[in-house]
């Protein structure tokens, strides 16, 4: 399937079919594909938690909010998370990164305060959050991102110390009657010419 095709066609699943079960290689795949993601500087502030433990997904459905059923049914949970030690991110990328890398954090991310250290390191999260959804998209994998997610109740879960979550993705395979299927519920996306300009 070409990937243009693959982003005609995806959608967000609302409900899945909790016997299908995704290949192994599928999700090693997405795991390595998540591993190449882009970060800016490289500075890779994140982990990766791929959850298919039937009593941690209960226990993370339980704080899911309207996410429950998705997180029960689905084949696994993918857990987005950012670093939350601000020490620890700046010791790995002075001994992982070149010093102009380090030097564009120092003058242009930590300049601005703590805040914007976090919320360049979302970004950071987000990025990779776009690369997992169109990997998911091309590889005829269902997927759900969620916010609607507790995400305090999600680190204490998991048992996050230096990193806390952001977002999270369930994967699998859509139930025959989800709703939000294109066939009963066609995409609805603005006009090209309402969202690209060509200067």
């Amino acid at each position: 399937m070409s990937f243009i095709k693959a982003m005609q066609q995806r959608y967000t699943t609302k409900v899945y079919d909790a016997s299908k079960k995704l290949p192994i290689e599928k999700i090693e795949e997405l795991k390595e594909i998540l591993r190449m993601s882009p970060s800016s500087i490289n500075s890779q502030p994140w982990k990766f938690t791929f959850v298919s433990d039937a009593q941690i997904k209960q226990k993370l459905a339980e704080v899911s909010l309207t996410n429950h059923q998705k997180v029960t049914d689905c084949d696994t949970l993918i857990v987005f998370s950012k670093i939350d030690n601000i020490e620890l991110f700046e010791k790995q990328i002075n001994e992982n990164l070149t010093e102009r890398a380090v030097s564009y954090y120092t003058n242009f991310v930590k300049s601005k305060g703590e805040v914007n250290i976090r919320n360049w390191f979302d970004k950071q999260v987000y990025l990779s959050l776009g690369v997992f959804l169109s990997a998911c998209a091309n590889m005829e994998i269902d997927s759900t991102p969620m916010e609607g997610i507790d995400t305090e109740k999600f680190d204490e879960i998991l048992g996050f110390t230096d990193y806390k979550t952001v977002v999270a993705v369930t994967i699998g395979g859509r139930d025959a009657e989800d709703f939000n299927q294109l066939e009963k519920k066609p995409k609805s996306r603005k006009p090209l010419e309402e969202v690209i300009s060509s200067i």
